[in-house]
């Protein structure tokens, strides 16, 4: 049976599991809007464009799966495109839908004329604009598979009048649209990895956001080895901040004892992170990087072997491969120091520390303590994601998210929204 192009775009969202569709209202998102009401998916009203894209970028973030976002003609989508570099730069996957004029009223400078295709090139994996209802499913599956392949941002600008006009079925296929699977390395690969990691005394790894679900796969490798795990900010909740392998972060929003471990280390493991701060990193040929991400290999540091493949699935088999090491001296070394290291965060999150004011150190601590154990943190950026990163206590079960790659500020409300 015919139906609107929104009804079939809402179809397939609702189809997929979408819950929500941030959005500020405007003419051309009227049969969206429409649509939306007949359905199970929750229209959320924002007060600006921008707010939308934040929601739908930190709802991305926070559970991986895709979410939307819609701007009106002309200032609703330029004001959009702001907000989307947040799920452009942190992969997370974002459906964007620009309303637009009639297409008999485009190319004659009408009010709000916006070129779309050109606006959301560079944020976009996938920008199209569709110019007839017959056109209509096989683009809306192609931009939804390509913000799932990419994990990114697609976007669709879709006319007023092709949104009301009346489409013949939906869109097939809606089997092949979900997050990407996990890559398992080759075991040539595994057995490379395996070779370097028995040939080094100290082994240091360093676990990214791609290390998330992989906790277990990390604490038994590290215990076989006798090697320490560090994060990065983006991988920092990946287990609790007192597990004993667990000794801090890298970099400006890390610790020195780590610091000094990196450019110690016999082999650095870099897992799941595209770590971008180079002088962090070591300038030897120590790096073994894994990453489901080729094109994340050996970009940041002198890497002696990049293996593509997803942190769990390469773990589990690295662990049934490399040999047991019994010397803990390298381990039992940077343990001391991070204990060290802990009591100087400790003493800086003191409420006693001084009598005439509350340090933001004592802000972020506070906040930690009192949250709930599956609490989702949401960073802004500035001095308060040092203060916020270095002294909260992460449970486990808890989420740190934030502007990481595109550190914008006054981005953390908009994306707790969507989360």
């Amino acid at each position: 049976m015919a139906q609107s192009v929104a009804a079939v775009l809402v179809g397939v969202l609702e189809n997929l599991g979408v819950k929500q569709i941030f959005a500020l209202i405007g003419d051309s998102l009227n049969p969206l809007a429409d649509a939306v009401r007949g359905s199970s998916i929750e229209w959320i009203g924002v007060r600006q464009e921008e707010g939308a894209a934040l929601a739908a970028s930190g709802q991305a973030k926070f559970a991986g799966r895709l979410a939307v976002c819609a701007g009106t003609t002309g200032p609703g989508s330029t004001h959009l495109v702001s907000g989307l570099y947040e799920a452009a730069r942190d992969h997370a996957p974002v459906l964007a839908i620009s309303g637009d004029m009639p297409l008999k009223m485009q190319g004659t400078d009408y009010i709000q004329t916006t070129k779309p295709d050109l606006l959301f090139r560079d944020v976009s994996l996938y920008t199209e604009t569709i110019a007839s209802p017959e056109q209509a499913p096989a683009v809306i599956h192609r931009a939804i598979a390509e913000a799932y392949a990419g994990r990114g941002v697609a976007h669709l600008t879709v006319p007023q009048d092709i949104m009301m006009a009346r489409c013949d079925g939906g869109v097939a296929s809606t089997d092949t649209l979900r997050p990407r699977p996990e890559i398992a390395p080759s075991t040539e690969d595994v057995a490379r990895v395996a070779s370097r990691i028995d040939a080094a005394g100290s082994v240091l790894i360093l676990c990214g956001v791609g290390c998330h679900g992989a906790a277990a796969e990390l604490r038994a490798l590290s215990d076989r080895l006798k090697a320490p795990l560090i994060h990065s900010v983006k991988g920092q909740d990946v287990m609790a901040y007192d597990d004993p392998r667990w000794m801090g972060g890298i970099g400006m929003i890390g610790s020195k004892p780590v610091y000094n471990a990196v450019m110690s280390a016999e082999l650095l493991l870099m897992v799941g992170t595209d770590y971008p701060y180079s002088n962090f990193l070591p300038t030897r040929p120590v790096v073994v990087q894994i990453d489901e991400r080729p094109e994340a290999l050996g970009r940041r540091a002198p890497t002696v072997l990049g293996v593509v493949g997803s942190a769990r699935p390469t773990l589990k088999m690295l662990v049934d491969r490399v040999a047991p090491k019994t010397d803990a001296s390298y381990w039992n070394r940077l343990t001391e120091e991070r204990r060290a290291w802990d009591r100087k965060l400790d003493e800086q999150a003191d409420l006693a520390r001084s009598a005439d004011r509350i340090h933001p150190q004592a802000v972020g601590r506070a906040v930690s303590d009192l949250a709930r154990s599956d609490a989702v943190f949401v960073l802004d950026t500035g001095l308060n994601t040092l203060w916020s990163a270095n002294w909260l206590r992460q449970s486990g079960s808890q989420r740190i998210i934030g502007s990481f790659n595109n550190a914008a500020v006054g981005t953390a409300l908009g994306q707790a929204n969507g989360v």
